[in-house]
């Protein structure tokens, strides 16, 4: 009786979890297809008229196709740099603790976790503003790139001394230098940890509004959040064509996860209870 009660209970919390993240969705699907009477009249009934020309709007209004092409660049570029970045550094901090400031300098990127990323916000934009650099992707590249080291390290760090050094012995004695070793041996036992990291890094690359607005002010170099606010006017803000770019811009999101969704829960839990 009791095992049949906990699986009714955890059902009926399956059930709402279900409810309280689909729901949103749909949502936003049946308001992308709406014009703006009908939202204010009854946001929660279907369209009477499907206005499939919405999403015609949410391009041209908000250059949809542009910005989602310009983020997933600053995304993709930024979760590479840092994987690849973060893996070496990683190693060096894992198996090479003799050298002088290893673990002080791991020490120093946990504390990096804690920083408030948004109070550097005035000091990166006088910066971009002294060397020219507003409005350049590479910039906003490493802004994103050096927020999200520290977790980065901080996670492939702990699942790397999760491993067991007789592994690098072997190979060693195979004939592995660092370098081999990292990316023949290491690299591919990590991988739940890399997916999860790269996971969490896209994520914020993609959908970071702040250094995005400060940053970029030219219309063609705007990132998908920037875009967003192109929607709101002085007089009225289309809702449909807003709904409409809310979910052109989730599709690319949505594809990440979807590839990588298996790795999150192990690697979540070897990086960072492990570490």
């Amino acid at each position: 009786m009791k095992k049949n009660r906990k699986q009714i209970v955890l059902y009926i919390i399956a059930v709402l979890w279900f409810i309280t993240t689909f729901l949103p969705l749909v949502y936003a699907v049946i308001s992308s297809l709406k014009s703006n009477d009908e939202m204010y009249r009854s946001a929660l009934s279907l369209p009477k008229e499907w206005m499939f020309e919405n999403y015609v709007l949410a391009n041209s209004i908000g250059n949809a196709f542009q910005s989602i092409c310009n983020s997933l660049f600053v995304a993709l570029s930024t979760t590479i740099i840092e994987i690849i970045v973060g893996m070496l550094a990683a190693y060096v901090i894992s198996r090479k603790r003799r050298i002088l400031l290893a673990r002080t300098s791991y020490m120093l990127f946990v504390i990096g976790v804690m920083v408030p990323v948004h109070s550097t916000l005035v000091p990166i934009s006088s910066m971009a503003s002294d060397l020219g650099l507003k409005n350049n992707f590479l910039y906003l590249i490493l802004v994103y790139v050096c927020f999200n080291l520290a977790q980065g390290i901080f996670l492939f760090t702990g699942y790397l001394d999760s491993i067991s050094k007789e592994v690098d012995e072997a190979a060693i004695i195979d004939g592995c230098g660092d370098l081999s070793l990292l990316c023949r041996i290491l690299v591919p036992i990590c991988k739940p940890i890399i997916a999860t990291e790269a996971i969490f890094s896209f994520i914020y690359a993609y959908g970071e509004l702040v250094f995005s607005l400060t940053l970029m002010s030219e219309p063609e170099k705007y990132t998908v959040p920037r875009a967003m606010l192109s929607f709101y006017g002085e007089l009225a803000i289309q809702l449909g064509p807003q709904y409409a770019f809310i979910i052109m811009t989730a599709v690319p999101v949505v594809i990440v996860y979807i590839l990588f969704h298996k790795q999150i829960q192990s690697g979540v839990m070897a990086g960072a209870v492990k570490g």
